[in-house]
């Protein structure tokens, strides 16, 4: 027979990235962080911006909700330090949402970057009141119960991404990137290039580019069959 869990499981301490870490993605596009990961790293594309205020990074805080429940999510407030990303897991349950404008209040009074679900939230001229970002997979005015079980502090998935405590979360119009704690090093590495080529292509295009050079390489190699 399996045991029930405790009402609410909390892990505070985990490693984190530095500073300097984290600051190294303060207003990189979402699609760059995606292209120094060699293309991956998104949550799924519902999970978008439900405020006016869209681009965050941070740490990322996992909790997991379950179904119709928010006990996590308010669990999250007592762990959290300033500049975290709550990402909180719903397990894409759409018939209630996980939070509303006044928890959300909370969580910026608590220093909370953001928040992040797979779930529903509620009251959106609240939400925009508040000024934080909060993506979600839609709004309904249903409200769930605070009964739990639930997680704050462990890892999660979400959209199909797996969330680790420590983890770097950036985010914009375009969706919810995810880096690993193990890959935030390579990643800033490789966020320079990513920066420079981009850079480079947009001047090229600018100036009246048609044809990317590879395409031209390949027409140059007859490597393209006309029918």
């Amino acid at each position: 027979m399996i045991e029930d869990p405790p009402l609410l499981q909390i892990r505070r301490n985990f490693p984190r990235p530095t500073a300097e870490q984290v600051a190294a993605f303060a207003g990189v596009q979402a699609g760059f962080v995606v292209d120094a990961m060699n293309g991956r790293g998104a949550v799924n594309y519902r999970i978008k911006p439900i405020t006016t205020a869209q681009s965050f990074h941070g740490v990322a805080l996992p909790c997991h909700t379950g179904a119709n429940d928010n006990l996590a999510a308010f669990g999250t407030i007592l762990a959290a330090q300033p500049g975290d990303v709550v990402m909180c897991a719903a397990d894409s349950f759409h018939e209630v949402a996980v939070i509303g404008d006044l928890m959300l209040g909370m969580m910026k009074n608590a220093g909370i970057a953001a928040f992040v679900t797979d779930g529903l939230v509620r009251d959106q001229i609240g939400l925009r009141a508040v000024g934080l970002p909060c993506f979600a997979a839609g709004v309904t005015p249903n409200s769930p119960v605070r009964n739990g079980p639930g997680t704050v502090g462990f890892p999660v998935v979400m959209g199909g991404v797996a969330v680790s405590a420590g983890d770097i979360v950036v985010g914009d119009e375009d969706g919810v990137v995810v880096v690993p704690f193990a890959r935030i090093g390579e990643t800033i590495a490789r966020l320079a290039v990513v920066k420079a080529a981009e850079a480079d292509f947009d001047a090229r295009v600018k100036a009246g580019l048609k044809v990317p050079g590879f395409i031209q390489a390949m027409v140059d190699a007859g490597r393209f069959k006309e029918v």
